[in-house]
């Protein structure tokens, strides 16, 4: 079984949103010391990082925080983890394979047949593959591809006999 998921997905997950909240937060008290400490109110130091971390909220709520933390290869399934969550994906259970290379961190989503425990859409960060080329195709995503079709083809042909 071997993952097929990033191992930066802890990172993109946990770390970084604390990182930017806890900045934005240090940032908010300076500022509110330095402004009791001149009694003066400077209103941008306080409306600025809050629409950058509300920003950063429903930012990080559509494109990190839906991920799902490990997904593994078992051959003709997938072991899907999200938090406490893990669900087996059949490969033929899966309808379409998107893939997002522009987008960082960078993201296949699953769109299921049938609905599971995660959702009808499962979303992972494939592990960094290093290319010079921005517009080179994931041999991930292509291997995968191959894979579902293959899954599906075997399903339609012993459905039919």
């Amino acid at each position: 079984m071997r993952q097929i998921s990033s191992q930066m997905t802890f990172f993109y997950k946990r770390i970084f949103p604390t990182i930017w909240f806890g900045f934005l937060m240090i940032f908010v008290v300076s500022a509110l010391i330095g402004m009791v400490a001149q009694r003066k109110l400077m209103l941008p130091f306080i409306l600025v990082p809050t629409a950058m971390a509300t920003f950063g909220y429903f930012l990080m709520k559509q494109i990190v925080w839906c991920l799902a933390d490990e997904v593994f290869d078992n051959g003709q399934y997938l072991l899907v983890r999200k938090g406490r969550l893990e669900e087996r994906v059949a490969l033929s259970n899966i309808m379409n394979l998107s893939f997002s290379p522009h987008m960082n961190p960078k993201r296949i989503t699953l769109t299921l047949r049938e609905p599971s425990n995660l959702g009808r859409e499962i979303a992972f960060s494939p592990p960094m593959h290093f290319s010079l080329n921005p517009f080179a195709k994931s041999p991930l995503v292509d291997e995968l591809i191959e894979r579902i079709d293959a899954a599906k083809t075997q399903q339609i042909t012993s459905a039919i006999l």
